[in-house]
């Protein structure tokens, strides 16, 4: 990982919104969601925004890490989606890296359209040994299959699962 490469990041740039991305077309792909998908409005969907986001920004930090042994992984997106983008509208996104960790990035975006900001926030991610990332996606793939069916949400009704075994650590 590049330290001084990454710490200068910053870009501008425009994105397209197509018809395909919003919150109707979505949620009419998703099982619990197609029942009332008819029912949203065409405007893109805070899913596609925020990966529209995290893709400029792992991009832009893809720049910097060793392709071969690292990998840019999302850890934390705060975004507020603050206004409707119809289709075909065009994005301003901004972005910089404002706070620089041992392993990981933080950046803030700004989005507007033609007629104010409609999405602001930060993106943290971390850069982790490909091996590592490919040796706990394996161990998890072979959990699954010698355990299916145990463990699963309805186990522990009311309680939520701790996350802190799944961070990535700086």
């Amino acid at each position: 990982m590049n330290h001084q490469g990454i710490s200068e990041i910053s870009f501008e740039e425009t994105y397209s919104v197509p018809p395909e991305q919003t919150a109707r077309a979505l949620f009419s792909r998703l099982p619990h969601g197609s029942d009332y998908a008819q029912r949203l409005i065409e405007c893109l969907a805070t899913g596609y925004l925020v990966a529209v986001v995290e893709s400029i920004c792992i991009r832009e930090m893809q720049r910097y890490v060793d392709a071969t042994s690292e990998v840019v992984v999302g850890r934390t997106i705060e975004l507020e989606h603050k206004g409707p983008i119809p289709p075909g509208s065009t994005l301003k996104l901004r972005g910089w890296v404002e706070r620089l960790g041992q392993r990981s990035a933080k950046f803030c975006i700004q989005a507007s359209d033609d007629h104010e900001v409609v999405c602001e926030g930060s993106v943290i991610l971390v850069v982790a040994p490909r091996v590592s990332m490919e040796s706990r996606i394996a161990a998890k793939i072979v959990a699954l299959g010698m355990n299916s069916g145990i463990g699963l949400v309805e186990d522990a009704p009311g309680k939520c699962a701790s996350f802190d075994s799944f961070s990535l650590r700086e």
